[in-house]
């Protein structure tokens, strides 16, 4: 057999491991995306239309869409900043000691806590008749919904999406900050610098496509969940996944069911654009971890 045959053989080898991701990839990501894609173009009888893509720029639908811009950016913001600051932080303890093993354990297990359990645990915790809720109102006075249900409307998601966004941010951006290269500290000093000059200078620069990277990160991380809203929201469709749930099962808008693959076209466009700006800024961060 030819050197250039078995080449061939070990090449075709190599990829037989990706079957299964391949697969799965196909039937969860490629396989729905056509599906939303195309449902959005077509009408109930099979008929092509513009009028499903059209109704994105219905003032109720822009509407959601402000909605979920504005409750995906908010936390993602303050998800960051919390979750930067907490690295910072541990950046002055070993690698390999209990307080760093700690917080990354309970990180990851926290970044993927959500949907009905955490909402639940919020409605436990500081619903209307929460245990906090009662405590501060009982023993303090203190009436933590005077002005409202807020916690059953979009401004309530902000607690519940700061909560695995801030453990997010700690596994995404804590690489980065340990990349730093303790030659650089070495050569600010040796130059005259101070620290305020080394963190201005030479740390943020550096760290600045990771930071924004994991910023939008946590964007699209908010922007596409759902479980979570819709256990706390059970009335109206506040934001964009639950108006394309309201789309598909509501009893009012009936012969609107492929306006939610046209809400889902737009939901792909936005992530799109989001995971785009996330990869281009990933690979700066890469080549200063080199």
């Amino acid at each position: 057999m030819s050197p250039s045959h078995n080449r061939a053989r070990r090449g075709f080898a190599k990829y037989i491991g990706l079957t299964p991701f391949a697969i799965y990839v196909l039937l969860f990501l490629a396989v729905p995306t056509t599906l939303a894609v195309v449902t959005g173009f077509f009408t109930d009888t099979g008929e092509f239309t513009f009028a499903n893509v059209l109704g994105i720029f219905d003032p109720l639908i822009l509407g959601t869409f402000f909605s979920s811009f504005w409750l995906s950016a908010v936390s993602a913001v303050i998800g960051a900043v919390v979750g930067a600051l907490v690295c910072f932080a541990l950046l002055g303890t070993r690698a390999e000691g209990a307080l760093r093993t700690v917080v990354d354990s309970a990180s990851s297990v926290l970044a993927q806590f959500g949907g009905v359990m955490l909402a639940f645990a919020f409605i436990a915790t500081i619903g209307t008749q929460g245990f906090v809720t009662a405590v501060l109102a009982d023993v303090f006075g203190i009436d933590i919904f005077a002005n409202g249900v807020w916690i059953y409307q979009v401004p309530g998601l902000l607690l519940p999406y700061i909560y695995f966004q801030v453990p997010l941010m700690i596994i995404t951006f804590m690489p980065a900050l340990e990349g730093l290269k303790i030659q650089w500290a070495e050569a600010n000093a040796t130059l005259g610098g101070s620290r305020v000059t080394y963190w201005t200078r030479i740390a943020a620069p550096v760290l600045a496509p990771s930071f924004f990277g994991s910023l939008l990160l946590l964007f699209a991380n908010a922007f596409s969940s759902y479980a979570t809203a819709a256990a706390l929201i059970s009335q109206g469709s506040q934001i964009v996944p639950l108006q394309i749930r309201a789309a598909l099962v509501s009893e009012t808008v009936l012969g609107r069911e492929n306006m939610a693959g046209s809400l889902a076209l737009g939901m792909i466009v936005v992530m799109v654009v989001v995971m785009w700006g996330y990869s281009v800024l990933q690979s700066r961060t890469a080549r200063w971890q080199r």
